[in-house]
């Protein structure tokens, strides 16, 4: 087009935003909107001297700020490419955003009074408006893309060496999702690393953005966008532990056997995600939101949230899942992995936005004592309805001793978990380590006396089925002394204490002397002699007689109680040494007589009865060869 064509051009679009502007400000804009579209429409081509666009006269000295703002900030909005693609292009837009800003705060006093500052701070605003959404985009891109390219295999330990030799076994590798947008962490078993998950200089990028967002009221938009980012990488890292996102309907319909398998993997991701993933989110949150407290506090709990609604809704099934004894470890497992995590927890969600989910992980620890001593409960029931139906063979260890010993023996390894469970009202670890030990203890010692005297009580209900009294006692004296020494063997001794074992220790001396009295007694009775007579008037042959029905009645007494056991060693040994006290003077002392008698040493005969020697030996004989349940197993 020649000059004189261009002119005319010029000419045309002069009065048309003559005729469509209604004051000279309008008119201004139109011819604004015509130079985006051709740059022969900008000002510049109007000349002041043009008499049919005489220079602009401005209503206020704000409205040149705003234009030469509008003119600088336009051309970023505009751009079909990211602004933080060019350092420069970034510097300048995060500066006309500055200076707009300031404009606005320098003259919002003024809008009151002058309705024309209060038409400019208006278009001021919507212009603004348009900057913000522009850096909520570029805050988005920079967080993917960066987040792409960025290889967290690096640890950072606590006062270690960065150079330290790794094996596999310790970390392994963290790196992105090739099929993905978020890097995802892999999981790892050294708890003592921070993942940096940005570069420095775009987490720099980001601060200088979100502080802009936050200065404008433009926090929540900020915060929307980082938090949409940082919860899927999150959410996916706790995936990639192998815990099934399970609702708690869901788990608590789930096989125990599977939920087992679930639970160790609810440890291990519990673990990882309060001490290593929760810690970088919260650093990178201060970082980028440095001197942005209440934002950075919101956006980390946006962040965090539901990871951790999800790990706890899984401890929560927990805690009201079925009260079966056998579930108590498990059980105890979360409860002191929520209990050991809890200092973690309290230091990382203390704000007022994170408080309810630190709470929550209260509440759901304290269900879980609540369901430990509900197991506690269970396990009462179990042992009151335990029917004495038929006698265990030989007087032996029943199984409910053996059940209820082990299952005490393997809670104490939990002890200090347990001591919590069974105060009065569950304390925060803090609140525990504060307390005396010994009366941390009581509660627990208590419990645990009360359960004992019950399995007590059931055993004796189950003695009677035995016909015989002396079976009785063996039946009682086997599960006593079992149940003793197994107390003195664990921490079961030091929970219930020494007056409790030599209480016990007293009552298998007790089940002793009454199978002795209801077994041996009668044997040592066959040798009894009137009072009123003496030796030397007894007929030899009736004293030879008698010897002889005391060996017959031995023998036989051995060969009843050869199908009987005794499950102790020692309580063997006891039994072997007391018997023999009992007949072996008795014996001896009625074959003196015997051979004192006068028809005896009249006629020199022998008196044709076993020794001492071969009684002994029968009563060794029975008891070193005593048969022992499960093959000697105890």
């Amino acid at each position: 087009m020649d000059e004189n064509g261009e002119e005319k051009l010029l000419a045309v679009a002069r009065h048309i935003a003559k005729t469509l502007g209604r004051d000279d400000s309008m008119t201004d804009d139109i011819l604004q909107i015509f130079s985006k579209f051709d740059g022969r429409f900008s000002r510049d081509k109007f000349s002041p001297s043009d008499a049919d666009y005489p220079p602009r006269a401005y209503a206020n000295p704000l409205e040149p700020t705003l234009h030469s703002l509008d003119r600088q900030i336009s051309q970023y909005l505009s751009a079909d490419h990211s602004i933080w693609s060019d350092t420069a292009d970034s510097t300048a837009f995060l500066d006309a955003i500055d200076e707009l800003l300031a404009t606005i705060r320098d003259w919002s006093p003024s809008a009151a009074a002058d309705k024309s500052v209060f038409a400019c701070l208006s278009r001021a605003d919507e212009l603004v408006q348009q900057a913000m959404f522009r850096l909520r985009d570029e805050f988005r891109t920079l967080m993917e893309s960066d987040g792409d390219s960025l290889e967290l295999g690096q640890r950072y330990g606590r006062g270690a060496d960065p150079a330290a030799d790794e094996s596999e076994e310790d970390l392994e590798d963290l790196d992105g999702d090739d099929d993905g947008h978020i890097p995802v962490a892999r999981p790892v078993t050294d708890y003592d690393i921070i993942i940096d998950a940005l570069p420095s200089g775009t987490i720099n990028d980001l601060h200088e953005i979100a502080r802009r967002m936050v200065a404008a009221g433009f926090g929540e938009e900020c915060s929307s966008v980082y938090s949409s980012c940082r919860r899927e990488f999150l959410e996916e890292s706790i995936s990639r532990l192998g815990l099934q996102k399970l609702s708690i309907e869901e788990a608590q319909k789930m096989p125990w056997l599977d939920l087992e398998d679930e639970i160790e993997r609810w440890i291990k991701a519990m673990n990882v995600a309060v001490r290593i993933f929760f810690p970088s989110e919260r650093r990178l949150c201060d970082r980028v939101f440095s001197g942005l407290s209440p934002t950075a506090d919101l956006s980390f709990m946006e962040v965090c949230r539901g990871s951790m609604v999800q790990l706890l809704n899984f401890a929560d099934a927990i805690s009201i899942g079925s009260r079966s004894p056998e579930r108590l470890f498990k059980v105890l497992d979360v409860f002191e992995t929520l209990r050991d995590l809890m200092p973690e927890l309290d230091a990382q969600f203390s704000d007022q936005f994170c408080l309810l989910l630190r709470n929550e992980a209260m509440a759901i620890w304290k269900r879980l004592g609540e369901a430990i001593r509900a197991i506690f409960l269970e396990l009462e029931n179990l042992i009151r309805r335990d029917p004495a139906k038929a006698a265990v063979p030989g007087g032996g260890l029943h199984p409910i001793t053996r059940y209820v010993m082990n299952y005490f023996r393997a809670a104490c390894r939990s002890r200090q978990a347990l001591e919590q469970v069974f105060e009065e009202s569950i304390i925060s670890p803090n609140e525990y380590a504060k307390l005396d030990s010994r009366a941390a203890s009581s509660s627990l010692s208590v419990q645990m006396a009360w359960i004992m005297d019950l399995l007590e009580s059931n055993l004796e209900t189950k003695s009677k089925i035995y016909r015989e009294a002396a079976l009785c006692s063996v039946f009682m004296m086997n599960n006593a002394k079992y149940i003793v020494q197994k107390v003195k063997d664990s921490d079961l001794g030091a929970l219930l204490g020494e007056d409790w074992i030599r209480k016990h220790a007293a009552n298998v001396r007790q089940y002793q002397q009454n199978y002795i009295r209801n077994s041996w007694n009668k044997v040592l009775g066959v040798l009894k002699l009137d009072p009123s007579s003496h030796a030397g008037r007894f007929d030899a042959n009736s004293m030879r007689e008698k010897l002889k029905l005391f060996t017959l009645t031995l023998e036989d007494t051995c060969k009843v109680q050869s199908s009987w056991v005794f499950v102790d060693e020692q309580l063997r040994e006891e039994l072997r040494v007391a018997v023999i006290k009992l007949l072996g003077p008795a014996y001896q002392d009625f074959a003196s007589r015997l051979q004192n008698v006068p028809e005896m040493r009249k006629h020199g005969e022998r008196s044709g009865v076993k020794g001492i020697e071969e009684i002994e030996a029968l009563i060794n004989d029975f008891f070193r060869g005593s048969r022992q349940p499960d093959g000697g197993r105890v």
